[in-house]
């Protein structure tokens, strides 16, 4: 399993990853600059929390680590790993709706609220877990 020692570091490929769910104590870090955007996240083993500009991005509990997100204008997309399942929020366009694929698997079609937010479980294992969510 791997963690982000870091908390949050770029990727050459213009993603971000973030979170270290085997922690025993919260952490965080603010003012992480990726591609024009300011990122906070807070993270260890019962929750992991990003913020772009100060606006909810991601939410795990418990804890998580994320490879590779890369939020656009019409969806999401990330790996996610941790030591259980887990219960993923993500913040979209609100009253949209979403199809989900969770590890290569059609997870249905979800709606947004009016806050825009938007939870999925993921059963977690020995690998990573791939989340597709792209607006229909």
């Amino acid at each position: 399993m791997a963690v982000i020692s870091e908390l949050i570091r770029s990727e050459a490929d213009g993603t971000i990853s973030f979170g270290d769910y085997t922690l025993g104590a919260k952490a965080k870090l603010d003012n992480f600059e990726h591609q024009g955007d300011i990122y906070k996240v807070k993270t260890y083993n019962e929750i992991t929390k990003l913020e772009r500009n100060g606006m909810f991005v991601y939410e795990s509990v418990p804890g998580t680590a994320v490879t590779n997100l890369n939020a656009t204008d019409t969806g999401m997309t990330f790996s996610v790993e941790g030591a259980e399942d887990a219960q993923v929020t993500v913040e979209l366009e609100s009253e949209a709706e979403y199809d989900i694929e969770i590890d290569g698997t059609d997870a249905g079609k979800m709606k947004t609220n009016l806050g825009g937010k938007l939870s999925v479980s993921v059963e977690l294992g020995e690998k990573p877990v791939e989340v597709s969510i792209r607006k229909c």
